[in-house]
């Protein structure tokens, strides 16, 4: 068994460690197929072995090779260590800085089995959210976290560390890009041999930011958005009795069941693969299973009536689901659904991130590996189904919105349309973001459950004193997350690191962790804290098709505010900084930037994490209000006037439409 000061050594190369190859009790990613040329397999073995000294190349090509033809990708199943993944106690790195042990620590924590989908390819959620993209990789960065100073930088290339740089003690700890690639060439075909060669990688959001923090990352958003989609489309903020229907339980989207239950709903939710179905109800997420499909249709109606809370998940494929609720409406006339979504991974429509509904789980990865094209027509032929179902229950008073998963993108691109006012949850959420709320996060780096419970109190305690004196336009947003936060502890969804999750805006989000860094300098907090957020949010994600979609002034597919919130929180503070190209709509479709912050209880913590913060949030509100958005203008006028060295250019609104019009023609 590995160790963590093993670990932590570099590569281990004399021996070379045991090819165990692929663990049978963990599952996989699919097997990609990314149709290298000859040329291509010499290039991406050649690329590979540059990680080894040249006397241990005629031992490991061989292996590199079939791994590629046999999986599409070199992970390097030889150097995954035998020691456990989780996020250990920050105390326990063998490291020169608390800043590097807590990059460590999150790092391990998104590759704990417990939380990664396919922990052995270093994915951690999302079909193809990427931590490395090979297991030199992690052992290498393992091995200069321990060594760095507070004057160097770790510089990260798309999952490769280019190494150790000489820097400030106020800069950030590591400066992490993913997937940086010429603009016309980002194309999914071109990522899946990029991806095979080694030399970029696809990091999600939180992935490749080392920020993830299991299901409860998004159970809180997922919570809100079910609860504001209540009193938008049902009239009513009481959701007992009524029935939310969606599918996927992987990695965030596991975080559905337990979101529908403390919205006090019933909620079922589809899964066709086995193992994180059974994953997220042995760690008590999901309250009941079953693949019986009148098994599923009786106890919707017995929780429905009964007005008790629920999450069922159903082993199958949605489609069915979508199909059979409709057949139950056709028959009885009886609508068993009132709200409706989807989370399964179509950013990655064709490697597993969508199953179609003619084929069983197994049929499926089979075909996707062997005739990929004759896949990717039975994926939209099944989209096509799912939305003819979605659209008639839609005409008979449901209402269905995409969480963001690219599901409208996709179903367009298969040539089937919604007849409704179906859209992203931009109906729901983009309110949230233009009055500068959104996930907020923490990881008490201790691992004690003690240090959560503090930092729960503390945050609810600064948010009823901020609450006092806010505007009605956000006093509903203040008390759902006052509530949250009070009962967030007894809904135990803590997987992997000690973690929390609330929405808050930025007098919040500041408030928050100034507190906490003053916990941590009382001994009220055992540990460091670190703070990050979720890209879901105001600031950090230029995505036309969700968080930015609700801007109309033509520059939804504009970037600028992704690699500004990237470089602004590098100067401003943050330990470490992180920019993506895709996210959760996919590849080539979104800009994101994200941070993590160490607050160590010291006063220099306490400035960083000011003025870094006061910064994440006003970027979004700013470009927001520049975009025409009436809730940000107010926001950053309120805003303005609390910080007076803040001055940001505010527009100037066409008043009278007819001058318009007599410009244009005369």
């Amino acid at each position: 068994m590995s160790t963590l000061k093993e670990i932590c050594s570099g590569l281990p190369l004399d021996p070379l460690p045991p090819n165990r190859g692929r663990d049978p009790s963990v599952p996989h990613a699919p097997i990609r197929t990314p149709n290298l040329t000859a040329e291509d397999e010499r290039l991406a073995l050649r690329n590979a072995l540059r990680y080894f000294p040249p006397s241990l190349h005629a031992a490991l090509a061989p292996e590199f090779a079939q791994e590629l033809r046999q999986y599409g990708h070199i992970y390097m199943y030889r150097f995954c260590p035998t020691l456990r993944m989780r996020a250990y106690p920050i105390d326990q790195y063998p490291c020169r800085t608390r800043q590097a042990a807590a990059i460590m620590l999150m790092i391990m924590n998104n590759l704990d089995p417990a939380i990664a989908q396919f922990p052995q390819e270093l994915v951690t959620y999302g079909g193809n959210g990427q931590v490395f993209s090979n297991w030199a990789q992690f052992r290498l960065v393992m091995h200069y976290l321990s060594e760095m100073t507070e004057e160097q930088t770790l510089v990260m290339y798309s999952g490769h560390p280019a190494g150790l740089f000489p820097s400030l003690s106020s800069s950030p700890r590591a400066i992490i890009t993913n997937g940086m690639v010429i603009p016309n060439y980002s194309s999914r075909e071109q990522y899946e041999r990029m991806f095979a060669l080694g030399v970029t990688m696809y990091g999600q959001m939180t992935a490749g930011s080392y920020c993830y923090i299991g299901p409860q990352g998004i159970v809180h958003g997922t919570m809100l958005t079910v609860l504001n989609a209540g009193r938008r489309y049902l009239g009513s903020g009481d959701l007992a009795g009524r029935v939310f229907v969606t599918s996927g339980l992987g990695g965030m989207s596991g975080a559905q069941a337990k979101a529908a239950v403390i919205a006090g709903c019933v909620g079922v939710i589809a899964e066709v693969d086995e193992a994180p179905l059974k994953k997220r109800h042995e760690q008590g997420w999901l309250m009941e299973v079953t693949s019986d499909m009148e098994h599923c249709i009786k106890r919707i109606r017995e929780a429905k009536n009964s007005k008790t809370p629920l999450s069922l998940g159903y082993h199958g494929n949605i489609v069915d689901l979508w199909e059979r609720l409709l057949l139950e409406y056709d028959r009885t006339g009886e609508l068993l659904v009132d709200l409706g979504s989807d989370q399964t991974s179509l950013h990655n429509p064709f490697n597993g991130g969508y199953f179609p509904v003619q084929l069983s789980f197994r049929q499926a990865n089979q075909l996707m590996a062997t005739d990929p094209n004759r896949f990717k027509t039975m994926v939209q032929q099944s989209l096509k189904r799912q939305i003819e179902a979605i659209n008639k229950l839609s005409d008979a008073g449901m209402f269905f919105w995409d969480y963001g998963n690219a599901f409208l993108l996709e179903a367009q691109r298969a040539g089937k349309y919604f007849n409704t006012e179906t859209q992203y949850i931009t109906s729901v959420f983009q309110d949230i973001f233009s009055l500068g709320f959104g996930p907020f996060r923490w990881v008490c780096t201790s691992g004690d459950p003690q240090d959560l419970a503090v930092t729960d109190n503390i945050a609810a305690k600064v948010l009823e004193e901020i609450s006092a004196n806010v505007t009605d336009r956000i006093r509903q947003q203040y008390h759902d997350n006052i509530r949250w936060i009070r009962e967030a502890g007894k809904h135990k969804m803590v997987v992997g690191s000690q973690a929390r999750i609330l929405y808050s805006d930025q007098k919040g989000r500041v408030s928050i962790a100034l507190a906490i860094n003053q916990a941590i300098t009382d001994g009220r907090v055992s540990a460091p804290v670190v703070i990050s957020r979720d890209h879901h949010d105001v600031s950090g994600t230029d995505s036309p098709f969700r968080e930015t979609s609700n801007v109309y002034d033509g520059s939804a597919f504009c970037a600028d505010m992704a690699v500004q919130n990237f470089v602004g929180d590098a100067f401003r503070g943050a330990t470490w900084v992180s920019l993506h190209n895709g996210g959760g709509v996919g590849w080539g479709e979104v800009m994101n930037g994200g941070f993590g912050l160490v607050l160590d209880g010291t006063e220099e913590a306490a400035k960083r994490a000011s003025l870094m913060l006061n910064w994440d949030v006003s970027n979004g509100v700013a470009r927001r209000c520049w975009s025409g958005n009436s809730n940000a203008y107010e926001t950053m006028q309120c805003t303005m006037e609390e910080h007076r060295q803040l001055r940001v250019t505010m527009p100037f609104p066409v008043q009278d439409e007819h001058i318009l019009d007599r410009a244009l023609q005369g």
